[in-house]
């Protein structure tokens, strides 16, 4: 989710997790996958949790921490109707800490990928992917996880749309 900025005069610098595009405010994983949907089509769907996460940037951090360092499982709110039709999911998420956010756990672990492809894409703040791509693959070991997916730091993604549309018409979908 964004954070709570106020896009008058907000820029990738003030905001290194939030993109401004015509005045409405993405966050960087958003931004992304509505680049890479622009690119090589496909449906959107935004993993939402039960609890909604604080806005506020100190408050947000302090209750992710608590999440991973509990090993937390939070609810879903957001379903998958029809998983049976997709072959390909692009799979993205902020890199925290070295790792996923706990949300996409849960998301891994309720539903079976067997057989899907599964191609990350991860922004963060210096930590490329981490260990995260192997722990993907690890929680669905019948879904091929994709070794070319993109990691790119959250002070890029704001001049990014090039680069990812490249990235994304270049995985031979």
């Amino acid at each position: 989710m964004p954070e709570d900025v106020d896009p008058a005069g907000a820029d990738a610098v003030a905001g290194a997790s939030i993109v401004v595009r015509d005045g409405e405010i993405l966050g960087n994983v958003e931004y992304m996958a509505q680049t890479i949907q622009q690119a090589v089509g496909g449906d959107l769907l935004r993993i939402e949790t039960v609890e909604e996460y604080p806005l506020e940037h100190e408050a947000l951090v302090d209750f992710a921490a608590e999440e991973q360092e509990a090993g937390a499982r939070p609810a879903l709110a957001t379903q998958i109707e029809n998983l049976g039709q997709y072959d390909t999911i692009f799979l993205g998420y902020p890199n925290w800490w070295g790792d996923m956010p706990q949300a996409l756990y849960t998301f891994l672990e309720s539903y079976d990928l067997s057989g899907k492809t599964i191609i990350p894409f991860c922004p963060h703040g210096g930590s490329g992917f981490s260990r995260t791509q192997s722990t993907i693959a690890e929680l669905q070991p019948n879904a091929t996880v994709r070794e070319d997916g993109l990691a790119l730091s959250r002070n890029d993604v704001a001049d990014s749309a090039e680069q990812v549309t490249a990235w994304a018409q270049g995985l031979g979908l």
